[in-house]
């Protein structure tokens, strides 16, 4: 026997809490303080966010960005930022707050939102729009009048594409006004979309986060299969 086995063999062997249960105890309170803080990973389930999001994403979201939130109530240690106009955030849908909904934040605190004629209109100035092509990779979806139509809009120094399923010249709509401490939210399908035209404003203390990044996609509808061109994008 070898010195170097020598030395080895007099150390103590561990036992099987400190080899196996603890490090398992160790990963999965820094799993929870992650998940609870830090990140966590959501799927969509509906088209409400076509062509930005297409069913079958997993996103990651950050939940640290507006301030860390205390477990289970609906207040914050502090904020880091307050949400922005823009922003696609995941929250506690106000009809139900077992469900968490994902939509674009459009109005913040005090903002007047209306559609007049189809146009959105925020504290009556219009929401500059150019007409936009179809994304390549078939996040879309077919409307009852025919092809959808698509547009680049811009909401502050945020541009993103949207969707529209039906003609909006006779659409009017609100006005909203955004109370304190609440944003007005909207889905980028605007056709297909329950959101703050529906059910009221999301109060700021019900945001979980603000989406981050597409680390998985599947396509349902053709056999599961793998979405390799959005892995990896990243949300705006």
């Amino acid at each position: 026997m070898s010195e170097e086995d020598q030395v080895q063999s007099g150390k103590p062997r561990k036992t099987f809490y400190k080899e196996w249960i603890e490090p398992f105890l160790i990963a999965a309170v820094i799993a929870l303080f992650i998940r609870q803080f830090v990140v966590e990973a959501f799927k969509i389930p509906s088209g409400s966010m076509i062509p930005t999001l297409a069913v079958g994403d997993h996103l990651l979201v950050n939940k640290f960005v507006y301030g860390p939130r205390i477990p289970f109530v609906d207040s914050r240690i502090f904020s880091w930022y307050l949400p922005k106009r823009g922003d696609i955030i995941v929250f506690r849908y106000p009809g139900d707050e077992d469900k968490n909904f994902i939509k674009r934040i459009i109005g913040l605190p005090g903002d007047k939102i209306q559609i007049v004629n189809g146009t959105l209109m925020i504290n009556d100035e219009p929401v500059r729009i150019t007409p936009s092509s179809p994304p390549a990779d078939a996040s879309v979806e077919q409307g009852q009048s025919g092809t959808p139509r698509f547009y680049r809009e811009q909401l502050g120094t945020v541009s993103h594409e949207i969707q529209y399923l039906y003609d909006q010249a006779q659409r009017n709509d609100g006005p909203w006004l955004v109370p304190p401490e609440s944003v007005f939210v909207m889905g980028d399908n605007r056709d297909n979309s329950q959101d703050s035209r529906v059910w009221g404003f999301v109060k700021f203390d019900k945001i979980l986060g603000k989406a981050l990044i597409i680390y998985w996609s599947w396509d349902g509808e053709q056999g599961r299969l793998l979405r390799w061109n959005r892995i990896g994008q990243l949300i705006k």
